[in-house]
């Protein structure tokens, strides 16, 4: 019996083990940008389509606020400590360290006691509305990779409105509404993120889940990239394969994640009641303790690393691109338009590399050198690659099936294998009692 089960074993684990030679366990890390590999002509480099690592964004942020006298203490004032909205013998005064609440206590260490945050003015000018925007800059294009999180050490605000731009702060579209009451705020149904699906992913919805007034417990307020993510990678996100395969082919959806700037507007302080209470007006104001955005530098798959320049962020371009995205080709390497690097086909993708210009290499195409023939392609005398049958371009870069309407889809055939490969090997760990997904 003991025999017959370690055979069984033994055999899953041969299988699993080949098949892992092709498709790694962790699929689509993107972290290499060419390798060198061996063939009949000798040593060659192999390119692959690379991303750099996610990262805490904010190190790099630059806040703004409007009003930018909005920020309390100058001149100091007094407001209500927020255990007791009706003790309000504190005091905020700028040009007093331990008094003053400046915008970059939003971004330092957690965890002191007492805790530090930054504070708007109350609103003494009420029944004039209180609103702030809180602007949040990179100067350069990022791709989130998990929830923007904001804790606040005031009542989460009554309304709020978090906002996106993917120009440098020129135009700017919502990304998600917040509200006690989404219908009389902003004229809109109230949902959360549990209401979407694959199809819906993209709207923009109001939500009351974050909104629950002056004396609450919970101080966060969550933008859900993750559960966004889970529509297509599952609820463990364990298929990135799908999801990148999807960011792939649908921009609309890659657009959604990228940002370059995000602008939090806040429009009404926590009030915990319907009405305003007029004769203690030093209780109604914003503080935040700690924003959170990761993600990494988008670099159009050209890039694994990522560097601050003169307070700037700068993709670390290889397969010859350049620019602060990686988004050109390099001089004399022109051969052919630029195009970004592809996810697809999964593992490794398209490195999509920028060639030389036929000026700069004569008559040669493609060489066991710089210009290596990609997919499996074969060099033919450096004037052209003989590609394998499903690829096609000047250096076998691009898969058949993207000329086809229906594009890359299951139906085409290409990465059909590596779908199959996936379905498999849950099922095979699954039958050996191995698997509890």
């Amino acid at each position: 019996m003991y025999l017959s089960r370690f055979l069984s074993l033994h055999a899953l684990w041969v299988t699993v083990s080949s098949m892992m030679q092709h498709y790694p366990s962790v699929w689509g890390h993107y972290d290499v940008c060419k390798t060198q590999i061996y063939t009949e002509e000798g040593k060659v480099w192999d390119y692959m389509a690379c991303q750099p690592e996610a990262r805490d964004m904010i190190k790099y942020v630059k806040v703004t606020l409007d009003p930018p006298d909005i920020t309390c203490g100058d001149p100091p004032e007094t407001f209500c400590a927020m255990g007791n909205p009706y003790m309000c013998n504190n005091e905020c005064d700028a040009s007093t360290q331990e008094l003053a609440h400046p915008p970059e206590l939003m971004f330092d260490l957690e965890g002191r006691h007492p805790s530090t945050f930054w504070q708007s003015t109350t609103w003494k000018d009420y029944p004039k509305p209180l609103h702030v925007n809180i602007t949040l800059s990179w100067n350069k294009t990022i791709e989130l990779t998990d929830n923007i999180v904001i804790t606040f050490e005031s009542g989460r605000p009554d309304q709020m409105i978090l906002e996106k731009s993917l120009d440098y702060g020129r135009t700017w579209q919502p990304y998600q509404y917040y509200a006690t009451d989404c219908l009389d705020a902003f004229h809109m149904d109230p949902k959360s993120v549990r209401d979407l699906s694959q199809q819906t992913v993209l709207e923009i919805i109001c939500t009351e889940e974050y909104s629950t007034g002056y004396m609450t417990n919970s101080k966060i307020i969550h933008f859900e990239i993750k559960d966004r993510f889970a529509f297509f990678a599952g609820p463990r996100l364990h298929n990135m394969a799908s999801l990148y395969g999807q960011l792939d082919t649908t921009k609309k959806l890659r657009d959604f994640f990228t940002i370059t700037d995000l602008r939090i507007r806040l429009l009404r302080p926590a009030t915990g009641e319907i009405y305003v209470d007029e004769q203690h007006l030093a209780r109604y104001f914003y503080a935040i303790s700690d924003i959170r955005v990761y993600g990494r530098c988008k670099c159009n798959l050209h890039a694994t690393g990522c560097k601050e320049e003169n307070k700037r962020l700068l993709c670390e371009c290889e397969h010859n691109t350049t620019g602060p995205d990686c988004g050109k080709c390099k001089k004399n390497y022109q051969g052919r338009p630029w195009s970004p690097g592809s996810y697809l086909p999964i593992p490794k993708g398209t490195a999509n590399i920028c060639i030389p210009s036929i000026s700069s290499i004569g008559t040669n195409v493609c060489d066991n050198e710089l210009l290596h023939c990609q997919n499996g392609g074969t060099c033919i005398n450096n004037v052209r690659c003989q590609c394998p049958p499903a690829y096609t371009g000047i250096l076998c870069e691009k898969l058949k099936c993207e000329r086809d309407p229906g594009g890359c889809g299951q139906n085409s055939g290409q990465g059909a294998v590596a779908h199959g490969a996936l379905v498999l090997l849950p099922a095979l760990l699954g039958a050996a009692g191995l698997c509890s997904w």
